[in-house]
């Protein structure tokens, strides 16, 4: 299952063919599910193993919950973790420690077989659950004994702030802006086809990656099938891609963002509240927070929001898809209506840069310029290193109004549906760009839970990866 809040399941689903094709029987029970159902469905199918997923950081506080109430219940089968944002060293350290049999972190579908069947195996299963063991053990006991990273002061972060310069350029619209049934034909154009090739287990950069000694072969045929599916969809129109983005007039006061109403800057339709680094920097560096890339008051400034989809509509080809049982080429719908929302982010982030904000209105970069971000500006999205927090996903989408304007929604942990889908800030100052809030101290923590209007034990809920 993937759990409760979460919507992804493209690597769920390649883990289940993979089961099914070594002879076991496979109950996938979708998305968004709650533990209860989980260990009913568990006890009611006689479950010799369960398997969690899920993509953002919340779903990791919910598999430890599941881990816990398989405890509670009694339990006794393995539980396997697996998603893009697990690890073994959180499974070892946060999830394990809940549940005494085993707990076996997966870290991609091709591991899936050789650990259900030593975890199943009648002659290997001890020593395997003892290796296991053993190695989280370790795990725990390294990082119990790691200096960890070292912590400033919020208040010498913000002392060491980067420090605002620069005229800013006046969008050439403001407001919101609504772009529905856009052409996936054009979409197609600005793909960026590396994750692609993850997404299938394949290990490598595009295009290096169809000429590799060792998955070379997979790759190509992959991508050949690919390139057939995404043609069809384009031509037979089986999904379709809407966005939704708002430009306004905005400063930063300390790390959060007042967006206002109009050029008066007298009412304030939002404020945004942003995370700041606080480890320790190298002499010269500062401790970026994304407020930094915006001029404080006294200097007129803007800020924008995005959101973009193109998932909608596609779940009537996978229904016909999963009536004649075809879980590759439903798997492969799925990943080519997530590149094409990632094109769909990078299609409208250009036309924002050059036509409705125009502060590049002379740039010319090919896809593979784009794909390496040799512009000026950036498109953070929440949940991400430079905001890990989730929440900003809610502020962006009552700005936007996602959900009538781009048909997309949140979920109670603030995945977004459908789940080819994506979000974030626009930034245009020259200077602003990418960076990683690896870990905050209390006193930013409960500095950030008085500014979001949280408890504190709320916020850290929130923020559990990064504390």
């Amino acid at each position: 299952a993937t759990v409760k809040g979460d919507v992804h399941d493209i690597g769920k689903n390649i883990v289940g063919v993979v089961l099914g094709c070594n002879g076991y029987d496979v109950v996938d029970l979708g998305v968004m599910v709650p533990c209860d159902k989980i260990l009913h469905a568990a006890r009611e199918h006689g479950a010799q193993a369960i398997g969690l997923s899920g993509l953002i950081t919340p779903s990791l506080e919910e598999m430890s919950h599941v881990a816990a109430e398989m405890q509670r219940q009694g339990f006794d089968v393995p539980l396997l973790i697996g998603g893009a944002t697990t690890s073994r060293a959180h499974t070892a350290i946060k999830i394990a420690p809940n549940y005494q049999s085993p707990v076996v972190y997966v870290p991609d579908a091709s591991r899936a077989v050789g650990v259900v069947t030593k975890l199943l195996s009648i002659d290997h299963a001890e020593g395997f659950k003892a290796e296991v063991a053993a190695d989280y053990e370790k795990v725990r006991a390294q990082h119990a004994n790691k200096k960890g990273v070292t912590l400033v002061s919020l208040d010498a972060a913000r002392a060491n702030a980067l420090p605002f310069s620069g005229t800013p350029v006046a969008p050439k619209k403001t407001g919101v802006t609504v772009l529905k049934d856009i052409d996936l034909a054009t979409l197609a154009e600005y793909i960026d086809w590396g994750p692609f090739f993850q997404t299938w287990d394949l290990a490598g950069a595009y295009p290096k990656i169809l000429d590799d000694k060792t998955v070379g072969e997979a790759a190509r045929n992959v991508f050949k099938d690919g390139q057939a599916m995404l043609k069809q969809l384009i031509a037979e129109k089986w999904i379709s891609a809407n966005a939704v983005f708002g430009l306004w007039p905005a400063n930063s006061i300390g790390d959060d963002v007042e967006l206002y109403t109009d050029e008066s800057r007298s009412t304030v339709l939002a404020t945004t509240h942003h995370l700041r680094q606080q480890h320790e920097r190298p002499s010269g560096k500062p401790h970026y927070c994304l407020a930094d890339f915006v001029a404080p008051k006294g200097t007129p400034d803007w800020t924008g929001a995005f959101a973009v989809t193109a998932g909608l509509c596609i779940e009537k080809k996978l229904a016909e898809f999963e009536a004649t049982h075809d879980d590759y080429r439903a798997i492969m719908l799925k990943s080519l209506a997530d590149r094409l929302a990632e094109a769909c982010a990078e299609w409208l982030h250009e036309r924002v840069r050059k036509e409705y904000w125009g502060y590049a209105a002379d740039e010319t970069l090919t896809n593979e310029q784009l794909i390496r971000e040799e512009y000026q500006g950036i498109r953070p999205a929440p949940g991400y290193p430079a905001c890990p927090d989730h929440t900003e996903k809610g502020t962006i989408f009552t700005l936007l109004d996602a959900p009538a304007n781009a048909g997309m929604a949140l979920t109670e942990a603030y995945a977004m549906t459908p789940a080819a889908a994506v979000s974030g800030w626009y930034f245009a100052h020259p200077e602003a760009q990418y960076f990683a809030v690896q870990k905050i101290a209390r006193d930013q923590l409960e500095d950030w839970a008085m500014r979001k209007g949280m408890s504190v034990d709320e916020a850290a809920r929130w923020l559990a990866p990064i504390l």
